[in-house]
């Protein structure tokens, strides 16, 4: 099953987990050598999104993220894992898991209901 892996920052994050964190040469070796490593790339920070919406059939385009936070989507890794416990490991040993975090979410195929 593939999933996106969905990295964001986390501005509570502590120094403590921050030093415990590999690098991410190191996560991307293990990742790659495993197979499940699909795809991923930076993000430019939210100071670069634009948000794109049609209300009343009028095209509103607007600079930065929809919503106001301190935290940002940083980057995406695309996984191919046998199952959601899988992807939960190779999540877990992600850099960002120690400063920010990671959401994981299933593909659905559109042939899929």
């Amino acid at each position: 099953m593939r999933y996106l892996m969905i990295v964001a920052t986390d501005p509570d994050h502590s120094v403590e987990d921050a030093a415990r964190a590999p690098s991410i040469e190191t996560w991307s070796e293990q990742v790659t050598a495993s197979g499940a490593w699909v795809m991923g790339e930076r993000l430019r920070p939210t100071s670069d999104a634009t948000t794109v919406r049609v209300r009343n059939g009028e095209l509103l385009i607007t600079d930065g993220p929809f919503t106001e936070s301190k935290e940002w989507i940083a980057g995406f890794d695309i996984l191919d894992c046998a199952d959601l416990d899988a992807a939960i490991e190779i999540a877990a040993s992600h850099p960002m898991a120690f400063t920010g975090r990671l959401e994981l979410r299933p593909f659905w195929p559109f042939d899929e209901n």
